[in-house]
């Protein structure tokens, strides 16, 4: 029930978006069923709870990316390594720092300000360890 209510909300902004920004509803359905596609894949995308900040638990599909990053500090580079995931904009609505989100058992907590793509399908959250 969760899931349908999720696609159909997801489905009727992107549709709104899609209207306002004078593309035709196809180019709106292609990446969203692309998106769809890509989250479903069990080689891509993941099982994961996410938690809002005081919220009840909820089960969503993640795409884990974990990129070591480079930053120029002076002459200095700092390496470091990172926690990234994608959330579905439909599963996830708005999430903020603090929430919390589990994944084969580990937690971690959204750390600064997520992110849309610009088809505002996708949540990107940067996380540290709980």
């Amino acid at each position: 029930m969760f899931l349908t209510t999720s696609v159909i909300l997801w489905w009727a902004r992107t549709y709104r978006r899609a209207r306002a920004l004078g593309m035709g509803t196809h180019v709106a359905c292609a990446f969203a069923a692309a998106i769809e596609m890509l989250f479903a894949d069990p080689n891509i995308g993941v099982e994961a709870i996410y938690t809002s900040d005081g919220g009840a638990p909820v089960a969503v599909r993640a795409i884990v990316r974990r990129p070591d990053e480079v930053t120029n500090f002076g002459d200095a580079r700092l390496w470091s390594e990172t926690t990234r995931f994608d959330v579905r904009v439909a599963d996830v609505p708005n999430p903020r720092p603090g929430d919390r989100l589990e994944i084969d058992g580990d937690a971690f907590l959204i750390q600064g300000e997520p992110v849309r793509d610009r088809e505002r399908l996708v949540w990107t959250v940067d996380l540290r360890p709980a």
